[in-house]
This record gives C-alpha cells, sequence and structure tokens, in this order.
C-alpha cells in the first residue's frame, strides 16, 4: 500500500448520488476526490433515462433549489418534458424529462471535471480504512491509500451485483460493468449490517423494427418547461414516445414460462420493488387485468435504441423475443440488449443517523441506493445531503438535517433511517404528509435560503432567487390593495367568466380565490398582468387560492415541530427508564432518534412509550438545572 493522496473529502461511486455528493463537497470548500469503477460511465442511466416523475420531481426541483446538478443537466440534455396530474391539485403536479442519455453522462462528467477543487479517478475501491471510531480514508485494489477525513459511499447497486437473465447467472453491476465485492467483506469486518435486494430493467430494442403506426403517439408539452430554476434553456426540440399494450397472448406466454423465470424458481434471492414490478409479476399479481400499458420511449438523439417501458423482466432471452412479438407494433422488434435482473447488497440504513453518517463511525456516509432506495432521484438526493453533511463535518459544524415539514428530501431520509425499508424505497407524494406546503413549484421558496447558506448556492443564482421573492410578494400585496366594486361593466365581465356578481367590494386577492378565476383574468378587471413572469403569476395565484389549507397545514407543522425540537441526549439510556416497553427499549436503543418527533415515528414506539420519554427529559432538565 502506497500513500497517492489526501483529501477533506473521498466520494466512492459517480453515479448521481456520487455526483451530487462529490460537486457540494467542492463547491462547499473541500479538498475533495470521487473515485469511479470506469470514468466512461459517470451519471450511468442504467434503467429508463428520465428525470422526474409523481414526486421525483419534488426532489429534483428541492436538489436544485440547495444548489445542487441534476436539474441543471436533465434540462440541457432532455428530448421531451410533459407535466404530469395536471387535472389534479398542485401538491401533486409532476414535471417528467425523457433526456438522452449519452448526453447526460457527457455533461455531468464536464461539470465534475470543470469543478475547482475536485478530482476525479478510475479506480477499484476495496477497503474503507477506520482508525478508533474514525474513517481515515479507503485502499484500492491496486495497493493505493487515499487518506480523508470524511467518506461518502455512494456505490449504487454494485456492491457483489449478480446479473440473471433466465438461468444464466453472472457476477457484474448495471449495463455488464465490474462489480465491488471485496468492498462488500469490508463494510461487513467494519460491523456495518448489510441486506439483499433485486431491481430489475426491460429490453432495449432497435427503432426501425418497431411499427409505431399500432401505438399512441405520446409528444411533449408545447409549453416550455424546465426543472433547475436558473435553466439557460429557451427552446426545444421534443421526440415523441408512443404507447402500446400487452395483450392475452404476451399473458400467455409468460405463464407458459414461469418456471423458467428466475423469479419465481428461486434464483432470485432479493427483494424486488413494489413499485416497478417486473412483467412477469405484473401478470402474476394482476391476473384480472387484460392488457398492461408499455411505453416505448427513445434514450436519446442519436441512437436507435428504443426503452420498453413497463417491460421489465429477468425472463430467459427467447422468451423475452415471444414475449415482444406479441405486442402491438414489436410483432417484428429486435432486441439490442435483453432485459436482465440485478442482485446487490444494501447497508440498512437504520443504522445511520438522519445526516447518513454511520452512527458507531465517524464521518463515514453513505448516500443513495447502497441505503436501499430505488430511483436515480432518490440517489441524487441522498447524495446531495450527503456530501453536504461531509463537509460540514470536516468543518467542525452542524449538520443540515431537513424535517419532514420542510422538504420531500427530509421525508426520504427520515422514512430511511427511522423506519428503514424491507423493499427498494420509492418516493411517494402520499409519504409527505404536509404535501400541500411541500409543492415542486416552491421547492426555490422552501430551500434556496438554506442552500445560501451552507455556501452551495452561488451569488448568481441567489440574486435571481430574491428577486422572484420578491415578485410574488409585490404582486400580492398589489393584489391585496386593489378593489374593484359591483359596477355594471364588472358584473357583466364576472357573468363572461360564469362568476358569481360581487355583492360589494371585493380585492382581486379575494376574486382569485374562486374556482373559476385565473391570474390571466385579472387584466379583464385592471391589472396589468402581461409585465408578470409565468412563475411568479403560477405561485401568486396558488399561494392564494390555497392560502386556508397551506395556513392549515402550517399548525400542523407547529404541533409536529414541538416534538421535532425536543432533542434527546444522545448519553440517554432507554435500558434505565421505566416505563418503556421492551420493544421501545430496544428500538430506541438501536436506532437512537435525533429527537422525540423522530422517536414517535419508530414501529413499535408507542404514544405511551412517548408520553414517559417526555416525562423522563422533564426530570433530568431539572436535575440539570439544579
Amino acid at each position: 500500500m502506497y500513500r497517492a493522496g489526501e483529501y477533506d473529502v473521498i466520494v466512492v461511486g459517480a453515479g448521481h448520488a456520487g455526483c451530487e455528493a462529490a460537486l457540494a463537497a467542492a463547491r462547499m470548500g473541500c479538498k475533495t476526490l470521487i473515485i469511479t469503477l470506469n470514468l466512461d460511465n459517470v451519471a450511468l442511466m442504467p434503467c429508463n433515462p428520465a428525470v422526474g416523475g409523481p414526486a421525483k420531481s419534488h426532489l429534483v426541483k428541492e436538489i436544485d433549489a440547495l444548489g445542487g446538478q441534476m436539474g441543471l443537466v436533465t434540462d440541457l440534455t432532455a428530448i421531451q418534458m410533459r407535466m404530469l396530474n395536471t387535472g389534479k391539485g398542485p401538491a401533486v403536479y409532476a414535471l417528467r424529462a425523457q433526456v438522452d442519455k449519452k448526453q447526460y453522462q457527457k455533461s455531468m462528467l464536464q461539470v465534475l471535471e470543470n469543478q475547482p477543487g475536485l478530482d476525479i479517478k478510475q479506480a477499484l475501491v476495496e477497503e474503507i480504512l477506520v482508525e478508533g471510531e474514525r474513517v481515515k480514508g479507503i485502499k484500492t485494489v491496486t495497493g493505493a491509500f487515499f487518506a480523508a477525513r470524511a467518506v461518502v459511499l455512494t456505490t449504487g447497486t454494485y456492491l457483489r451485483g449478480r446479473i440473471i437473465i433466465g438461468d444464466t447467472v453472472y457476477e457484474g453491476g448495471p449495463n455488464s460493468q465490474l462489480a465491488a465485492y471485496s468492498l462488500t467483506d469490508s463494510l461487513r469486518n467494519l460491523g456495518i449490517e448489510l441486506g439483499r435486494f433485486k431491481t430489475g430493467t426491460p429490453p432495449r430494442i432497435h427503432r426501425r423494427t418497431v411499427d409505431f403506426s399500432k401505438m399512441i403517439e405520446q409528444p411533449g408539452d408545447e409549453r416550455l418547461w424546465n426543472f433547475s430554476f436558473i435553466s439557460p434553456v429557451t427552446e426545444r426540440e421534443q421526440l415523441s414516445c408512443w404507447l402500446t399494450y400487452t395483450s392475452e397472448k404476451t399473458h400467455e406466454v409468460i405463464r407458459n414460462n414461469l418456471h423458467r423465470s428466475p423469479l419465481y424458481s428461486g434464483i432470485i434471492e432479493g427483494v424486488g420493488p413494489r413499485y416497478c414490478p417486473s412483467i412477469e409479476d405484473k401478470v402474476v399479481r394482476f391476473a384480472d387485468k387484460p392488457a398492461h400499458q408499455i411505453f416505448i420511449e427513445p434514450e436519446g438523439r442519436n441512437t436507435e435504441e428504443m426503452y420498453v417501458q413497463g417491460f421489465s423482466t429477468s425472463l430467459p432471452e427467447d422468451v423475452q423475443i415471444e414475449m415482444l412479438h406479441t405486442i402491438p407494433g414489436l410483432e417484428r422488434a429486435e432486441i439490442m440488449r435483453p432485459g436482465y435482473a440485478i442482485e446487490y447488497d444494501y447497508v440498512v440504513p437504520t443504522q445511520l443517523s438522519p445526516a447518513l453518517e454511520v452512527k458507531h463511525i465517524r464521518g463515514l456516509f453513505c448516500g443513495g441506493q447502497i441505503n436501499g432506495t430505488s430511483g436515480y432521484e432518490e440517489a441524487a438526493a441522498q447524495g446531495l445531503m450527503a456530501g453536504i453533511n461531509a463537509a460540514l463535518s470536516v468543518k467542525g459544524q452542524e449538520p443540515l438535517i431537513l424535517k419532514r415539514s420542510e422538504a420531500y428530501i427530509g421525508v426520504l431520509i427520515d422514512d430511511l433511517v427511522t423506519k428503514g425499508t424491507n423493499e427498494p424505497y420509492r418516493m411517494l407524494t402520499s409519504r409527505a404528509e404536509y404535501r400541500l406546503l411541500l409543492r415542486q413549484d416552491n421547492a426555490d421558496l422552501r430551500l434556496t435560503e438554506t442552500g445560501h447558506k451552507i455556501g452551495l448556492v452561488d451569488d448568481y443564482r441567489w440574486q435571481r432567487f430574491c428577486e422572484k421573492r420578491e415578485q410574488v410578494e409585490k404582486v400580492k400585496s398589489e393584489l391585496e390593495n386593489m378593489i374593484i366594486t359591483p359596477k355594471e361593466e364588472i358584473q357583466e365581465k364576472l357573468a363572461a367568466l360564469n362568476s358569481a356578481p360581487l355583492r360589494s367590494g371585493l380585492s382581486l386577492a379575494e376574486l382569485l380565490k374562486r374556482p373559476e378565476i385565473i391570474f390571466a383574468n385579472l387584466g379583464l378587471f385592471g391589472y396589468e398582468v402581461e409585465g408578470v413572469p409565468v412563475e411568479v403569476a403560477e405561485q401568486v395565484e396558488i399561494q392564494i387560492k390555497y392560502q386556508g389549507y397551506i395556513e392549515k397545514q402550517m399548525e400542523q407543522v407547529e404541533r409536529f415541530n414541538k416534538l421535532e425540537n425536543k432533542i434527546l441526549p444522545d448519553d440517554i439510556d432507554y435500558e434505565e427508564i421505566r416505563g418503556l416497553s421492551a420493544e421501545a427499549r430496544q428500538k430506541l436503543s438501536k436506532i437512537r432518534p435525533r429527537s422525540v418527533g423522530q422517536a414517535a415515528r419508530i414501529s413499535g414506539v408507542s404514544p405511551a412509550d412517548i408520553s414517559i420519554l417526555l416525562v423522563h427529559l422533564e426530570q433530568r432538565k431539572r436535575v440539570l438545572n439544579n
């Protein structure tokens, strides 16, 4: 072993989590190294080259608001953008982008290469080195020792990776990359508990073998959308996706070959994702459904590869071909890459603090799929927070922990470290109890100030943000102070909008609360709507229309924060607290929650246990004060 370098922060892995972690640490002034198995696969999208969607778009917007990179790179490389759930309320609006996967990788790599204070190296890390209870660096397979004050593990699905196609099984990571085996042994030797999960991907097919005339075109939205608040993209040429369906014949082929499925034959040991099941799992679990949606999506502008969304499978390759040929439009489809399942090790996330630091090893952080999650967006969000907290720990500062009431990122991390997960975790809007406050449209208003305080949001973004915030408050104030009266011409305009007549004077803010009135209508009543930027107008409209609901959720948040702000001391001995149930003592001792609020969310800790905890804290406080 030779000493190869010394860093403040080392990030192991350069997927979506690793890129965000490394950029965050470097931008916060830490000398940072990111190490990857293969420089050609930085920010690889081994599954669908898409970003966003329900709940996931909230994460991307929050990453952007804090000063992360995913939103900006997505905007630059998107080949289609659509806003989903527009028929529902703004809390669940979700932006989704189909991206050019090669361009995404290229763009992210360029950002990494040009980031001051960040070094990039290709190497296979085989050991995490620890001295006492603190990390001291990493060792590569070639014997290089890199010293570090903090290490962030973002190894994705590469730990003891195993590719499975039918009865064909071999070691490997996504897209037939190398798997990391020695690193798993190193983590186990450090006393870290690991679990085993499974995920999968569908086959890729050649565009020229697809008959699109039998499918339904899915074009992008005409309106220009972007994820990043400071996106430079002002126009975008979009490519269409296409919708088709499985047939009863498809299901028959699957049922006839279930005995060859590794999912049902016992070859696959890991637990798969509930919300992204394989096509064979769908056919078995939803036997009453005559068809399942299949989306044919381009993988880029300059490739003929098409992604078969909704068709994830680990069945043998010959069965995959037979299945595809039963789907309208795919009767002659040629597979370029077969679908496969991948099994991998993950770190049981209840071993992590809310800062994503391993509880018994100071300076060792984990982010991304290594924590048991699925999805690029979940990975990037964790990577960003792990990188931020690694940098803060190096600086000797308190960690940044986002509350459930502040961000979807807070919900994601709290769920993982408090409740754990027995299947690959996916972010859902239903997981966020304060989702009316945590909308994708107000991510910048919620989090940009936090990003600026920790040094991630630069002066340009901060200035843009301040201008927008001031504009929103200015427009709201103007609408509250502009009064219309029940004159005849006003009543006629209201009637034309199918809105009730006025009985007395009314502010334009109150008028905007009516469901049938939109911001653009205010121009009819004398307000200059033309000069108001679209993002400002939308923010004003949402804040005014949903004011009552927002205020109710704010009251809920205040109650939530009372318990969240009651911090539990690090040295508290739960075994000595009389009255706690045996299960509560066990769970509290293992997870060691940061606050009473977090303790209340642990499965097995009852309201009675929380009451006893509160009494204990009060008694302890009195003793200390005396």
